[in-house]
This record gives C-alpha cells, sequence and structure tokens, in this order.
C-alpha cells in the first residue's frame, strides 16, 4: 500500500526549515529536499524522527563531518 498523495502534499522535514519531502515508494522512504535526510516508511506509517533518520547534516557532524584529511 502507498502512501496517500494528499498526506504526502503536507509531510515536511521535521527540522526547522520544514522542507519538503520526496517519496520513493520502491525504497519505502522520504528524502528532504533541503538537507538530504532520509526518512522511512515503516508498516506505510512515515518515521519523522530526526534521531531515526539517515544522512543528512548530522551525520557528517558525528562522523567528524567536512574536516580537511590531510
Amino acid at each position: 500500500m502507498a502512501l496517500d498523495p494528499q498526506l504526502l502534499e503536507i509531510l515536511a522535514c521535521p527540522d526547522t526549515h520544514h522542507a519538503p519531502l520526496d517519496y520513493d515508494a520502491q525504497a519505502q522512504t522520504l528524502t528532504c529536499t533541503e538537507c538530504g535526510r532520509i526518512f522511512e516508511v515503516r508498516d506505510d506509517v512515515p518515521v519523522l524522527l530526526l534521531d531515526e533518520a539517515r544522512g543528512g547534516p548530522t551525520a557528517d557532524d558525528a562522523r567528524g563531518g567536512s574536516a580537511p584529511q590531510r
């Protein structure tokens, strides 16, 4: 079962910028159009928790970010 198109119109990234999300039905994910975070859709329910998102700025910061390699 796919997510309701009306729901997809109102869903937004939970971060402060509240950017729209792109839905990938095949992968069952929602991707923020601004920060790039990827949110899973489990059992047709979007999991819009920043702590459970993949990618985005927090993932880079946690690994040491974009510090130059020597």
